[in-house]
């Protein structure tokens, strides 16, 4: 940020030396100042627009969406234990994951206690938070 600062502040400067040295000799002769302070003011006021744009519109996490592969690797998670966990962060029941699966409610509960085994944690909720920490679901 300190150097994007610098940069335009450099070009500014540069800008007002050069017309500055052509002042006298193509351009302003009757009216310098009022020509050359109007220059000057238009380019900060671009460089505040453009600055005031860039920190005040909020930049996405690039990496948020990414999943973690070595996490789900490490943790020995299945597909199918991550296609559970990933319905049951959506908040869905254990019925409504059966059904969208295509599995027993035995089978889902199943599948759930082996996630909360592998991530240590006691509650749904738990798991969940956990996950989206670990960028194991998104």
């Amino acid at each position: 940020m300190k150097k994007t600062v610098a940069i335009y502040a450099l070009s500014l400067a540069l800008l007002a030396f050069a017309l500055k040295a052509i002042e006298y000799q193509l351009l302003i002769k009757d009216a310098s100042t009022e020509i050359f302070v109007t220059i000057v003011a238009i380019g900060f006021l671009i460089f505040g627009v453009w600055l005031g744009r860039k920190l005040t519109t909020p930049s996405l996490p690039t990496n948020s969406h990414e999943i973690n592969h070595a996490a789900i690797a490490h943790l020995q998670l299945s597909e199918r234990e991550l296609e559970v966990l990933q319905e049951a962060a959506t908040g869905k029941s254990n019925q409504q994951i059966a059904e969208s699966l295509f599995l027993s409610i035995h089978t889902v509960k199943t599948h759930l206690s082996n996630v909360y085994e592998k991530l240590e944690v006691k509650r749904r909720t738990e798991a969940i938070m956990k996950a989206k920490e670990l960028n194991i679901i998104s």
